[in-house]
């Protein structure tokens, strides 16, 4: 019989329990024993490691579609490869990490995770020698190289629709508009998604550079006095520091035009889990348990042209643009961007939505 452990780490999304529960009820149709590592790392590098071992009524089908993990991703003080660098205990924390594995006698890991999360497996692969570890990516913001689509970006758009279709209203009562700041970090492709959604007047992204006086003819421009400009969170405008939006505002209250900034901040990662998404964790779940009878290791769940496949995780660090995490110090993450052929650019524009200067 093999035994198999879930984990979960970085930021929680939606639809991190339905990939568990379907993990674990395809694990069971195969014979299989499964347990959950809770608070990721932390729980991991606990003495002895945090685990649960699931049931038949640990996590409910009908649980399946709640926001969050059941596993918890971790805590404020929780003992993760941040923390460990900050605290001089990389070394002890990899040993430690590499022991509770040996100790728990997995044949087989699933990492749930986002890019860094993924980045540190492969940077760190010597932990998980001798067992199979399978990568299943899950993010709200879309920033992991070669696979069309991550667990909770979906769920993350439509949160975010709904969000701002509440403020429609009240902007149209008002005669005013709205500068709502998304998640995302570095990546755009949570704002453009949204942003069509809902017919914003404008989508400001990192990976397209705005001119703060073109957007304000834009606004101006409008048959419209109310309206929605989405901002992601990764934007800056030169000598200017604070939250995009903010500064946004500043500036158009400056050249007249009436409006107030929203946050939508963590109900984005939030909200009952998207049919579509429940449906990208089925097929990932299945993916990640195929490779596992594949005898595979060192890889990731990808999906591309609706087909779901593995891919070396070395392939996925190599064919996104490397850099520096921003939060452990001589660590490199691989992430990618709203790529300048990306489609839904064109069609933006073709609905004469202001996205920035590009030509």
């Amino acid at each position: 019989m093999k035994k198999i452990g879930i984990m979960t780490t970085g930021g929680d999304c939606s639809g991190l329990n339905t990939v568990i529960e379907r993990i674990y009820h395809g694990a069971t149709l195969r014979g299989w024993k499964v347990i959950g590592i809770l608070d990721g790392t932390d729980g991991l590098s606990a003495n002895p490691p945090r685990v649960i071992e699931f049931k038949n009524n640990t996590l409910p089908i009908e649980n399946a579609r709640l926001a969050g993990s059941f596993l918890h991703n971790g805590r404020a003080d929780a003992l993760n490869f941040e923390t460990a660098i900050e605290r001089g205990k990389i070394e002890q924390f990899n040993k430690k990490l590499r022991q509770s594995l040996l100790d728990l006698k997995l044949d087989a890991l699933i990492l749930i995770g986002g890019n860094g999360s993924l980045s540190l497996a492969w940077c760190n692969k010597e932990i998980y020698k001798g067992l199979q570890l399978i990568c299943i990516p899950k993010t709200i913001d879309m920033d992991i190289p070669l696979t069309s689509k991550t667990i909770g970006f979906d769920t993350a758009v439509q949160q975010l629709t709904n969000f701002c279709d509440q403020l429609l209203l009240t902007a149209r009562s008002h005669h005013r508009w709205f500068i709502v700041q998304t998640m995302g970090r570095e990546c755009g492709q949570l704002a453009l998604n949204a942003g069509i959604a809902i017919g914003a007047s404008a989508i400001i992204i990192p990976e397209i550079k705005y001119d703060i006086n073109s957007l304000i003819s834009h606004i101006k421009s409008q048959t419209n006095d109310y309206g929605i400009i989405l901002v992601s969170e990764g934007v800056y405008l030169r000598g200017h520091s604070g939250k995009p939006a903010e500064i946004i505002s500043r500036k158009l209250t400056a050249a007249g035009i009436v409006n107030r900034t929203a946050f939508p901040e963590h109900t984005q990662r939030a909200g009952d889990t998207t049919a579509s998404d429940r449906i990208l964790a089925t097929q990932m779940a299945d993916c990640a348990l195929k490779a596992i009878s594949n005898k595979e290791t060192y890889v990731m769940t990808a999906i591309n042209n609706c087909e779901c496949k593995t891919i070396g995780l070395n392939d996925f660090f190599a064919a996104g643009e490397i850099s520096d995490d921003p939060k452990i110090l001589g660590v490199k993450t691989s992430d990618a961007y709203v790529s300048p052929e990306e489609p839904l650019l064109q069609v933006a524009a073709d609905m004469g939505i202001y996205i920035g200067e590009t030509k």
